[in-house]
């Protein structure tokens, strides 16, 4: 068969996407990524896994009508022009403009993967509820066209069917999260010595960056031996840290390392991986600690409750609770022993649930493939 995946930052199909590729083009298919460039090695990068690469003008911040009416026309003109047999888009434009074009090119088999509901799914009332609304609409009318819709965890099913946002008779699938390879983030001891809390995120209030930072003051006071670092990009928007609060963690002990290129030094390199995220599809970035073999502070929250068996690989802390969040944090500083134990109970339960492998062979057999 012909599969064209459609993604709305073009990296994204060999970080978080290039797996799933493999292993459509190892299961004998003919395999198209389609995204926007973004930078200049995906094609050739692309071209070494034997996938074909098809640039497209998707934007992915702002809503700009003309812009988007673009994406919507060129993804149509290329679908016709490839005519796949099936198309899996994800991330929220590509699930709705990739669906209504494939859907008017005449694409027979489409799929969709939710990856996460992101800032317009944080709020349904006020002014961001009408960015709520819109969203909503949008998406109904995009899955709409789609045969499977698959989510990472239940949670953001529920809730798609709890709005309408796709019918209750619409066949879906829970993949648990894109996966992880076992084999690139291999796992190692915890490191010796006074505890390293590590925090991996773009620099957003809605990955818990704030109360990650606070939290961390508090106990950077209580016990200067130990280490916090806050690793991601600033990037600027509605919902970014500022510069002024940035400024004061680092100024108190709190590291701020800005992005890596690669994360596994980093987790190495740490005791404990934390993530006070509002909510997520299933982190990533959780995934590779644990495969690393890293107890987990996260929060009782959509996606991230996924990842931790509560006192067994780390803690949940309910969301924006700086207090509830230095309490399980000062739990591996008082008791130094949950953190290999816990280390452990991390790759044990992320190599049964979210092996790559295994997440993939759930999406394919969702397409049928």
């Amino acid at each position: 068969m012909k599969i064209a995946v459609i993604g709305g930052y073009g990296p994204s199909l060999i970080n978080f996407r290039g797996s799933m590729l493999c292993a459509m083009k190892a299961a004998g298919h003919e395999v198209y990524g389609i995204a926007p460039m973004d930078s200049p090695e995906v094609p050739e990068k692309l071209a070494a896994m034997g996938i074909k690469y098809i640039e497209v003008p998707i934007q992915r911040k702002g809503m700009n009508p003309i812009k988007d009416l673009t994406a919507l026309l060129s993804l149509i003109r290329i679908l016709k022009k490839i005519k796949p047999d099936a198309i899996l888009s994800y991330t929220i434009k590509p699930v709705i403009y990739g669906s209504v074009a494939a859907k008017l090119a005449g694409i027979k088999n489409i799929y969709s993967m939710i990856t996460g509901l992101g800032y317009a799914f944080g709020q349904t009332s006020g002014k961001r509820g009408l960015l709520f609304k819109l969203v909503k609409n949008m998406y109904r009318a995009g899955l709409a066209c789609n045969d499977t819709v698959m989510f990472q965890n239940p949670d953001d099913r529920d809730l798609f069917k709890k709005f309408s946002i796709i019918p209750q008779s619409k066949p879906t699938v829970v993949t648990n999260g894109s996966g992880v390879d076992l084999e690139h983030y291999t796992s190692s001891l915890v490191p010796a010595g006074s505890p390293v809390f590590l925090c991996v995120s773009r620099l957003l209030k809605e990955k818990g960056v704030r109360e990650f930072g606070e939290s961390s003051l508090l106990l950077k006071k209580k016990y200067p031996q130990c280490q916090f670092r806050l690793v991601g990009p600033h990037d600027h928007g509605p919902d970014s840290i500022s510069d002024d609060l940035i400024t004061k963690w680092q100024d108190s002990g709190v590291e701020c390392a800005g992005p890596v290129d690669d994360v596994r030094a980093e987790l190495k390199n740490c005791s404990v991986y934390v993530l006070p995220s509002y909510r997520e599809g299933t982190p990533r970035s959780v995934l590779e600690a644990m495969a690393t073999g890293r107890p987990i502070v996260t929060t009782d929250t959509t996606g991230c409750r996924e990842t931790v068996r509560e006192g067994q690989n780390g803690f949940m802390v309910p969301v924006k609770d700086i207090s509830a969040l230095e309490k399980a944090m000062e739990k591996f500083i008082l008791q130094p022993e949950l953190l290999q134990k816990m280390g452990d109970a991390s790759l044990e339960y992320v190599a049964e649930k979210f092996d790559v492998n295994k997440v993939n062979a759930t999406i394919l057999k969702a397409m049928r493939l």
